[in-house]
């Protein structure tokens, strides 16, 4: 789509809807994952077991979408200050509302004895860090998510520092320099895929570093297609790009080859999928469906786990208690 032609600085430019659009589908796509891993543990009998690869389809989403709305000196019109405001007030509000959800989920889950064992301060502790976006891994029991109370913050943590630095210093390097850190983060990509095995970490506190590798290689891809101008012109709809990204979600999960193909996917395939979702052809019939879905995608993402925490106490109990019956 083309850009709004407004002068002012502090309106921004008009959204690709069909990235909006698979911004919902990818969305979706995690809240299913979600459910899926307490239902069907083991990633290889999961038939969505690779929608964790949705987090890096928003980072490089975001590098997109980011360098296409800032670059051009709107960034230096604005200032940082501006800059960080208009992010915070786009993104942190929700911050909140599933900081404030997650800890009345901890308080009053009638399966769970962990709001007991940890009591009232590390309650506190960790409602005030989760508003904060300040990594709080404590609860062994729940693997050391960097934000118990709202695990999927862990990703928004990472957007925020990749904010940081783009204003501070991706927008003003030059894209040979981009080109160079973008190979160091495909080199550092393949690495942690094959140490770990996949590259789903980052969410946790031993496991952190994992989530600076894929959002230093992702937001930079994605920064690149913009400003290399890969936006590929097809006919092709929102459907046959969404067909497109739910292929990578429900690739086979394979602990044998997830070390060759999960960096493939990420280093090559999603950059490519934000080229055709940014030169795809929207039709009319298809443009409130990329509304909503894009409108509904952020709410959905950042308030759906503390009810993970709450299915999967309610799993475990209804299943000691059916075994209990046998």
């Amino acid at each position: 789509m083309s850009a709004s032609t407004s002068t002012d600085p502090l309106k921004t430019k008009q959204h690709f809807q069909i990235l909006d659009g698979l911004r919902g589908v990818a969305a979706i796509s995690v809240v299913i994952f979600h459910f899926m891993e307490i239902a069907q543990p083991n990633y290889e009998k999961n038939f969505i077991g690779h929608a964790f690869l949705a987090v890096d389809f928003f980072f490089c989403l975001s590098g997109f979408v980011i360098a296409y709305a800032y670059d051009n000196s709107r960034l230096k019109e604005l200032g940082f200050a501006t800059f960080l405001k208009l992010r915070l007030i786009r993104l942190h509000p929700l911050v909140i509302i599933g900081a404030v959800i997650g800890l009345l989920s901890w308080l009053f889950d009638p399966f769970s004895n962990l709001y007991a064992k940890y009591g009232d301060m590390k309650a506190f502790l960790m409602f005030i860090t989760s508003c904060f976006m300040i990594p709080y891994p404590i609860i062994r029991e729940r693997y050391f998510n960097l934000f118990h109370l709202n695990a999927p913050s862990w990703s928004l943590f990472w957007e925020y520092i990749a904010n940081i630095v783009y204003a501070l210093m991706l927008v003003k390097l030059r894209n040979k320099i981009l080109w160079v850190l973008l190979v160091i983060g495909a080199v550092l990509l393949t690495y942690e895929t094959s140490k770990s095995g996949n590259i789903s970490n980052g969410w946790g506190g031993d496991n952190i570093s994992a989530g600076a590798i894929r959002v230093f290689y992702s937001f930079l891809a994605g920064m690149l297609v913009y400003r290399m101008g890969w936006i590929i012109k097809s006919r092709l709809g929102f459907m046959a790009v969404s067909v497109l990204t739910l292929a990578v979600f429900l690739f086979p999960f394979s602990n044998k080859w997830n070390y060759v193909t999960e960096p493939i996917i990420v280093i090559l395939y999603l950059p490519l999928l934000v080229a055709l979702g940014a030169g795809a052809t929207l039709r009319p019939v298809f443009s409130k469906i990329c509304k909503f879905s894009g409108e509904l995608s952020y709410p959905l993402y950042m308030v759906h786990y503390p009810f993970i925490w709450i299915f999967l106490v309610t799993w475990k109990n209804t299943n000691q208690l059916w075994m209990k019956r046998q």
